[in-house]
């Protein structure tokens, strides 16, 4: 497993970039992620079910063979029903960092405890529509948050701008409570707006189709870290 540094040992004025394969030639998927590792600080791993979302990606196997490729942490979210029934076998597969959405866990705090005894860093997905509350007990518990800005399920889509000020209202909460976790964002994340989000208290930034579907992926992925840290 690749180190995650704690939110707390960030260094100052740093974002935290994301690309995410969902948006990558799954064709060549080993040459992507080593296009773009340079400017990498993690690799963002979209994994979904079709049932907790209308879309089936990716699974352990491909987590696995991009443990061998990239020294880079795996940053893997799951858009899964029932998510505690994979977290052994996605540490098995790799992943330094695994999220789990607040909408498909029954037992939160039971899952994020499993996912830390594995060795794992442990996340939590809010989607666009699920308020804030619905994380607050297990804010002391987890390192990251991830906020979703579109409806999860396909890439490509359009930023929600309401999640902006969720961002904020977020990053008030854990600052009233001393919590240092990382606000992470997904979802029609760009230049256009990552000054915006990271303002607004994004940590980590998820990036797509911004990135992998750019005519040069690493000028892109440059691009995004120039505009992001205006935002510090």
């Amino acid at each position: 497993m690749a180190a995650i540094r704690p939110r707390s040992e960030l260094p100052a004025g740093h974002v935290v970039l994301a690309p995410s394969i969902l948006s990558a030639d799954f064709a060549d998927l080993g040459a992507e992620v080593d296009r773009v590792s340079h400017d990498a600080d993690w690799i963002h791993v979209d994994v979904m079910d079709g049932q907790f979302v209308p879309n089936i990606t990716i699974g352990m196997p491909v987590v696995k063979a991009l443990r061998r490729r990239t020294a880079l942490p795996l940053d893997v979210h799951l858009m899964v029903a029932d998510p505690g029934r994979f977290v052994e076998a996605f540490a098995e597969a790799g992943a330094d960092l695994l999220t789990v959405h607040v909408e498909a866990c029954v037992h939160l705090h039971r899952v994020v405890q499993s996912i830390h005894a594995l060795g794992m860093r442990a996340g939590v997905s809010l989607n666009p529509a699920t308020p804030l509350s619905a994380v607050e007990e297990i804010l002391p518990d987890v390192d990251l948050v991830l906020l979703m800005s579109v409806n999860p399920g396909f890439g490509g889509q359009q930023y929600i701008p309401a999640v902006t000020e969720k961002v904020a209202a977020l990053h008030r909460m854990m600052e009233r409570r001393g919590i240092s976790a990382y606000i992470e964002i997904d979802g029609g994340i760009s230049v256009k707006n990552a000054r915006e989000v990271v303002a607004a208290g994004v940590d980590a930034i998820v990036a797509g189709n911004s990135v992998f579907a750019a005519a040069d992926p690493v000028a892109a992925l440059k691009a995004l870290r120039a505009a992001a840290v205006t935002g510090r």
